[in-house]
């Protein structure tokens, strides 16, 4: 029973993933904020240290790998320590921090200087950053707690009393 919440992390990332996938697809079409192109910033950082052209899915598909297993697995790891009642408040706060480490550590290293402010977009940037983590996080949290709700119905299986 021990391993079960790898598989419901894993599950939770990928909805969260989906998530943050959606709203990114939303900036896009909307044209929101355009100077503000994380992935086109972590793909040119890519170019840069392979010393080659980096295909535009891999930033995206390094995202969602990332969301949908190594956070996934990291919010399933913490999700009884992390404060609050609820998977979404959990997850709320697992963005935040989330959100921190990526406006001082990610951003930087970039080449889009902390929260985005080389970008000189003022608050914005880092505004939708927080979204985009929140986006991502608080469906990871609800899923996560829905999925830890569910129990076994039914008979037993065979060997388990």
């Amino acid at each position: 029973m021990s391993g079960h919440w790898i598989w419901k992390a894993a599950i939770a990332g990928f909805c969260g993933s989906a998530a943050h996938t959606l709203l990114m697809y939303l900036k896009s079409r909307t044209g929101l904020l355009p100077a503000f192109q994380p992935y086109e910033s972590l793909q040119a950082t890519l170019a840069h240290l392979t010393g080659g052209e980096v295909h535009p899915i891999i930033p995206w598909a390094m995202s969602f790998l990332n969301g949908s297993t190594i956070l996934g697995l990291c919010f399933g790891w913490l999700y009884s320590w992390l404060p609050g009642k609820s998977g979404a408040a959990k997850g709320a706060t697992f963005g935040v921090f989330g959100w921190v480490a990526m406006g001082l550590v990610f951003f930087p290293l970039v080449g889009l200087g902390p929260f985005a402010g080389t970008l000189n977009l003022g608050i914005w940037p880092a505004l939708f950053s927080l979204a985009m983590l929140l986006a991502y996080s608080v469906v990871l949290g609800i899923v996560y707690a829905a999925l830890n709700s569910w129990r076994h119905v039914g008979p037993p299986r065979a060997g388990f009393k």
